[in-house]
């Protein structure tokens, strides 16, 4: 008989990136060791499984949609992916009578860690304040429910004991992974889109705006300044913005920094990063960067030279400068002048680029990252109530 998953997340189909990543990726090659059901905000994306879109961020919804799918898809495991839907699925669970429900909870980030660092810099500081209480105590609730809990980075398991002085009894790490599209898009066949811009070497950074978070308006205030810096070498160097229009910025544009908005197709995105010369993660400190392994790992497996911050690598420490990548400093004139490097010895730095792939391929594939918590799942959660079942009778 097969196992049946229940995953409840934010996965939005109507922004493709981000906190839809995860669940999504996850929830496909998942279906290939479990029957999986998809709970989210828009689910129409998810064509391998039965799915479940609520349309609300409400609390209230989600606790009702989980409940109605505890009693109609009568889930093994309920796999709950970050704070809103894993308070949800604890919630419903303890309304049902169901407090020995297999329950596991997914930890993007340590959302009070972020929104704490970033708050001497929040235009709003009393409603980063309030998000950060907020998410303070709902994580925490999660944390102390004695549930099993799989973390995106080592980071994540490291933090929590620093902030919550607990240590969780079962709790793992499994990070992102990327898609074979990506590993496989040198061999697409899509036009240069960037040729009007030659022979400029191009610097792509994705930033699309996501719900709540700053972090990506943060990397684009920080190329616009790049951009500057490095203007008068604007025929040698230019930046493309991938995931935002020009018109949301209340600011003059210098003349090397192109906005293309957001690339509703697919083989759009593809080519745009299969063209591209390097990948860059502008975060400074205060961005709490959690989101940007997804933008590296995009890179890395496109086969770019990556330029980032210490903070855009955050949960990526196996990938080091100068063996996989260039890490700048923080500062503005500082991630210029590794940009402006990179793009003057692209040959130089290409023992770096097929090593970044290799390890991209070996270790970073979806399917690979799916097999680990499907593991986690049967050898951590099931199997322990199947033997508790036989011992009882």
């Amino acid at each position: 008989m097969s196992i049946r998953l229940l995953i409840v997340s934010t996965l939005d189909s109507s922004q493709p990136f981000g906190a839809f990543t995860r669940p999504f990726y996850l929830g496909m090659y998942l279906a290939q060791h479990f029957e999986v059901c998809q709970l989210g905000l828009n689910c129409s994306a998810v064509d391998y499984a039965q799915s479940v879109s609520i349309g609300s961020r409400s609390l209230r919804s989600y606790i009702q949609e989980v409940q109605k799918c505890i009693e109609e898809f009568h889930p093994d495991v309920v796999y709950a992916q970050e704070t809103l839907p894993g308070l949800a699925a604890l919630i419903a669970s303890v309304l049902r009578g169901q407090t020995k429900c297999p329950l596991v909870f997914d930890f993007h980030t340590l959302s009070a860690f972020e929104y704490w660092t970033r708050l001497p810099y929040a235009p709003h500081r009393f409603n980063e304040f309030t998000q950060f209480i907020k998410t303070y105590i709902a994580q925490g609730t999660l944390i102390f429910a004695n549930k099993p809990i799989i973390a995106a980075s080592q980071s994540i398991i490291e933090l929590i004991p620093k902030w919550y002085h607990t240590v969780p009894r079962r709790i793992y790490c499994v990070g992102n992974g990327v898609t074979e599209d990506l590993l496989n898009a040198s061999s697409s066949h899509q036009p240069d889109p960037y040729h009007q811009l030659r022979p400029a070497k191009i610097v792509v950074v994705i930033a699309p705006k996501t719900f709540s978070f700053p972090t990506n308006d943060m990397s684009v205030s920080m190329t616009l300044e790049v951009a500057r810096h490095l203007e008068q070498h604007s025929q040698d160097i230019h930046f493309v913005v991938i995931g935002r229009n020009a018109d949301e910025l209340d600011q003059s544009l210098p003349s090397n920094i192109t906005f293309v908005g957001f690339l509703p197709q697919r083989s759009d995105f593809l080519a745009h990063l299969q063209y591209a010369d390097v990948g860059l993660l502008p975060f400074s400190r205060q961005a709490v960067a959690g989101g940007a392994r997804n933008k590296a790992l995009d890179y890395l497996a496109c086969k770019k030279l990556v330029v980032s911050t210490p903070e855009g690598l955050r949960g990526l420490e196996e990938f080091r400068h100068l063996q996989h990548l260039l890490v700048a400093g923080d500062s503005v004139e500082e991630v210029a002048n590794t940009v402006l490097d990179a793009c003057t010895k692209l040959e130089h730095y290409k023992p770096l680029v097929e090593a970044a792939h290799t390890l991209i391929r070996d270790k970073y594939s979806w399917s690979a990252k799916a097999a680990r918590v499907a593991d986690i799942l049967k050898n951590e959660v099931i199997l322990p109530i199947e033997k508790s079942k036989v011992e009882k009778s």
